[in-house]
């Protein structure tokens, strides 16, 4: 199992800081369609990824443990 760690308005969207989810073997980009699916997510492709703290691309594999986190863009001034 792997923690995924949601930040900003992603986090209120899903309802929750973090969930379990089987991720281990899936790209980060397969993770991602997976989430946007489960949680009708949209815009997936602008969100940043770290695993293990430290940024991802989306051809990444996960390993099982690895903690994801997915960081929405932020704008302000």
């Amino acid at each position: 199992m792997n923690k995924v760690l949601f930040f900003a308005h992603l986090r209120d969207a899903v309802g929750e800081e973090f969930i379990e989810w089987d991720a281990a073997g899936k790209t980060v980009a397969e993770l991602k369609e997976e989430i946007a699916t489960n949680y009708k997510l949209q815009k997936m492709e602008t969100v940043m990824t770290a695993i293990n703290e430290e940024f991802a691309a989306d051809d990444e594999v996960i390993k099982t443990g690895d903690t994801i986190a997915f960081i929405p863009p932020v704008s302000g001034g």
